[in-house]
């Protein structure tokens, strides 16, 4: 049985940019707005970070950063995945190095490589780093999903904690949670599934919808952490639509653009990310303005 790196709500946070640049500044911002909103760890550098379009040198300084401004007030996780095992490697030993709480490692994407290829890929990245790793299935992305057997396998390594889970599969969590208990902690990587996948035990969430809302997707994973599941369901039915709007495009075209639209000001996408379509960003203009947020 091991102890869940963390509970509550984590934040897959947005880079923001200038001229080019991570906007170091700004991102100090984002981190403080999320801690003084409930949120219970930043994940820096994950899909919605565009780390996938983030030199090495800059990937190792975002992270660095993060943590040397979070100083221990929450806990950090860092996305340190790569379809290359030894490039994923390396990024997990800066990252240790750096300070984080935690790795959050994808499967290795493009690469598609087996069952038994995911377990020596992980296992590898888990023996070099003394620290808690947290694995991210979203096989739509990555064109490469975990079964049941390999998350058992992976499971009883000491430093695999648990994953992140946005297959949509909740047929794959039931059975994983029935297989491996507390071996492996889950989070839930979908924000319109927060609270049916909590009721099974999840743990948690890592959120792109917190990054505009953060105090109400603290609110959601809370309720449901204290098995008041009507309330969460309330909640996170109330911003249904958004959570959909979120996704009219490529995460995360949708929530950087929501958040340059509510005055955050984080900046330009890096291609091949673009600007939203005219019409889906009308959609997500509307849908912001329902809840209040523009």
């Amino acid at each position: 049985m091991k102890t869940p790196l963390f509970t509550g709500s984590s934040v897959a946070i947005c880079t923001p940019f200038k001229d080019g640049r991570v906007n170091a500044e700004k991102l100090k911002e984002l981190i403080d707005f999320q801690i003084e909103n409930g949120t219970a760890a930043i994940t820096i550098c994950g899909t919605t970070g565009e780390s996938s379009t983030q030199p090495t040198e800059e990937h190792v300084a975002t992270i660095d950063l993060c943590v040397r401004h979070v100083a221990g007030r929450v806990k950090v996780l860092a996305g340190t995945g790569s379809n290359d095992t030894a490039a994923s490697i390396h990024l997990s030993r800066a990252a240790e190095a750096s300070g984080v709480d935690g790795l959050l490692t994808v499967t290795p994407y493009y690469n598609k490589g087996t069952q038994k290829g995911l377990i020596q890929h992980f296992t590898s990245i888990a023996d070099s780093v003394n620290i808690p790793i947290v694995l991210y299935n979203v096989p739509t992305r990555t064109g490469i999903g975990f079964t049941v057997d390999t998350y058992k396998a992976l499971s009883q390594h000491p430093r695999i904690n648990g994953t992140k889970e946005s297959s949509s599969d909740f047929s794959l969590f039931a059975k994983t949670r029935a297989a491996c208990g507390d071996d492996l902690h889950i989070w839930c990587g979908n924000d319109d599934q927060t609270v049916p996948m909590m009721a099974l035990g999840a743990k948690g969430l890592i959120s792109v919808a917190a990054n505009i809302i953060p105090q109400q997707m603290s609110d959601i994973v809370a309720l449901a952490l204290a098995g008041d599941y009507k309330k969460a369901a309330a909640l996170q039915l109330k911003y249904t639509d958004l959570f959909t709007a979120l996704f009219l495009e490529t995460n995360p075209i949708p929530v950087k653009t929501a958040m340059n639209l509510m005055g955050m000001e984080v900046g330009a996408l890096r291609l091949p990310l673009c600007d939203m379509e005219p019409d889906n960003l009308a959609k997500l203009k509307k849908h912001l303005a329902d809840v209040n947020l523009i």
